[in-house]
């Protein structure tokens, strides 16, 4: 669906592009780094409000550049001889990430959007596996699902003890409001940012995690030093939610 607001995103997308394509051609320097391609590049493009969103050498956004932040640091370890399943696939860098796992799984609702191999389709409504994943990843899902929190419980049963999941929505500092697919489209983009969206999040989405059984560490980007943040344009916040039981996580 075309709208006011999503032609506006992508003209200050392009804008920005061609203006730091420009500013490379004219020999500006690259001081800056994107963690998910390993590219020194002159900036970040804009998305929206955010003028440092984009790596213009492989699009990866805040998010996805936070996750290979935190990886290659060794904060977060991938489980690579056990199982994962990764929602929504569409950050290349950590599909390469999770597919050194020996039981990957790439899903999707709809998963002919995607060109990842071995595309599965899942309906995190329906999901009934038990005790299958050692970790779980979803980054701008949940905002899109009918109920959240029968689907967090879905996920919880679907962890081994001590598997964890990893997940990332848009936030702003208001309490959550929660909505419909019965909203007209235009009516969510206006309420949640996003015509797709039936619920804007707020930080009291650390409660619902909770609530449905799993213990919780919320990792801020404001929580890293100033020098890699900037250096590489870090944001958003990962909800690291384990499953209690089986071993502690390094």
């Amino acid at each position: 669906m075309i709208t006011v607001q999503r032609v506006a995103k992508a003209a200050g997308k392009h804008l920005t592009k061609a203006g730091l394509k420009l500013r490379k051609a004219l020999g500006a320097r690259a001081n800056r780094v994107c963690p998910a391609c390993g590219k020194a590049i002159v900036g970040f493009f804009r998305y929206g409000d955010n003028g440092e969103w984009g790596c213009p050498e492989c699009g990866a956004s805040p998010r996805e550049r936070l996750m290979n932040h935190l990886i290659v640091q060794g904060v977060l370890s991938v489980p690579t001889d056990g199982a994962i399943l990764h929602m929504a696939p569409n950050e290349a860098s950590l599909v390469r990430h999770f597919s050194a796992a020996k039981h990957y799984i790439p899903a999707d609702l709809d998963p002919v959007r995607y060109t990842v191999p071995d595309m599965r389709r899942v309906d995190l409504m329906e999901l009934s596996e038990e005790g299958r994943y050692d970790l779980f990843y979803a980054s701008h899902v949940m905002e899109h699902v009918p109920d959240d929190r029968a689907v967090l419980r879905n996920i919880l049963r679907a962890l081994k003890p001590g598997g964890e999941a990893w997940l990332l929505v848009p936030l702003w500092d208001k309490p959550t409001e929660d909505g419909s697919f019965d909203i007209p489209p235009r009516e969510r983009e206006r309420r949640f940012g996003q015509w797709d969206h039936v619920r804007q999040y707020g930080p009291d989405f650390a409660d619902r995690i909770r609530q449905a059984g799993f213990d919780l560490e919320e990792i801020d980007t404001a929580s890293i030093d100033a020098g890699p943040r900037r250096l590489h344009a870090l944001d958003d916040r990962l909800f690291r939610a384990r499953k209690p039981g089986g071993a502690t996580p390094r």
